[in-house]
């Protein structure tokens, strides 16, 4: 095979290359870069003969008075990562980043490794012998994500994990609701008691779900700013909100939706959904402490992903879990809460570095791991 390029390419050249794909992350969008305006972004292509066979989101993060980046291509690059001579997909790749300035690259491969059924999740947490997911035995092992991550080793990559320097960005755990060849009522099948009963119960309470509009966001994000507080964690402004619907809206006018739920007049839920191609995500949520016996989530949630089954998508998201799998865990309703949808829990490779100015990079790792 002759020689793979990369370059840079427009953004109309990124989108028909994704257009052209059964799915690819959100975050690989050349809109993405534009929410993310504290990074200086790039579309990158992968070229064979002229051929574009390949595209990336690149986004570079810059060292503090000095012009070295991080060149970061968050869950992506979108190649053939079954490949056998993958090896020389990511050498030109990094040629070219570090031609622009990179003094280290990380990435975060849409391949997976492993995966557990919700009834295993529930039972492993109901055991209380294993505390983290990842000493679980899987119901499914994808000899893929074990290729993969045997070439990065290889070229020199090394894995991400939260307890380094700095720590990786996106979930490397997340839990999903398999719709391929689903209808919605196997969909409701496939959910525990708990939650059928709660979306009944919501349905007979009068909670009614409605799309937003770009105008709702204020309201979305009070209550945001509330479940913030209440969940102990640090709410992003509206104005990343505005932001973000303006460049997907502007992209792809269905790429991302607003969904409000309503309780004779009060809003006790919100949530931000995401769509390229066959893939849905639950991106953010937001829910009331008042009313929670009208179970506002629980309808939301089921909204969307009948929407999601409607727009033929094969996968609704619900991002990331921890992989903390123990009962006394605060983070564990939040997974018994997923694990109630009758999905999948599913590993990633996870995030990867490559340095390649070590002296710069250690430097890097050094100042991050201060802040």
């Amino acid at each position: 095979m002759s020689r793979i390029d990369v370059r840079t390419i427009h953004d109309k050249e990124h989108l028909d290359f994704l257009s052209r794909q059964p799915s690819a992350s959100f975050l690989q969008t050349p809109a993405w870069g534009e929410v993310k305006s504290e990074w200086r972004r790039e579309s990158i292509g992968w070229f064979h003969d002229d051929d574009l066979i390949g595209v990336g989101l690149v986004l570079y993060r810059q060292l503090p008075r000095v012009k070295k980046y991080l060149a970061y291509l968050p869950e992506g690059p979108v190649i053939d990562w079954a490949a056998a001579d993958l090896a020389d997909w990511l050498t030109p790749m990094s040629e070219y980043l570090k031609a622009e300035g990179a003094f280290g690259v990380r990435m975060g491969p849409p391949v997976v490794t492993r995966s557990w059924t919700a009834d295993t999740v529930k039972m492993a947490i109901a055991d209380d012998v294993h505390r983290r997911l990842g000493d679980v035995p899987p119901d499914r092992r994808l000899d893929l994500g074990g290729h993969v991550q045997a070439v990065l080793r290889a070229e020199g990559w090394r894995p991400q994990m939260a307890e380094d320097g700095f720590s990786a960005g996106q979930p490397q755990y997340v839990f999903q609701v398999p719709l391929e060849g689903r209808s919605e009522d196997d969909v409701l099948k496939g959910m525990n008691q708990q939650w059928r009963r709660n979306i009944k119960r919501a349905d007979k309470a009068g909670v009614e779900v409605s799309l937003g509009t770009p105008a709702d966001l204020p309201a979305f994000h009070t209550l945001y700013a509330e479940t913030a507080e209440r969940d102990d964690f640090t709410p992003r402004p509206l104005a990343y909100f505005q932001t973000m619907f303006g460049a997907l809206r502007g992209e792809d006018p269905d790429r991302i939706r607003l969904y409000l739920a309503d309780h004779e007049g009060d809003l006790v839920a919100a949530t931000i959904w995401i769509r390229v191609g066959g893939h849905t995500w639950y991106s953010y949520g937001a829910s009331s402490a008042h009313k929670r016996d009208v179970r506002g989530s629980n309808a939301i949630q089921w909204r969307m992903m009948c929407d999601a089954i409607a727009a033929g998508a094969t996968v609704y998201d619900l991002r990331g879990i921890t992989d903390t799998i123990d009962s006394q865990d605060p983070h564990i309703g939040l997974i018994q809460f997923k694990v109630g949808t009758g999905g999948e829990a599913v590993q990633y490779v996870g995030e990867w570095d490559l340095p390649l100015n070590r002296l710069v990079y250690k430097a890097f790792d050094a100042y991050m791991s201060r802040r």
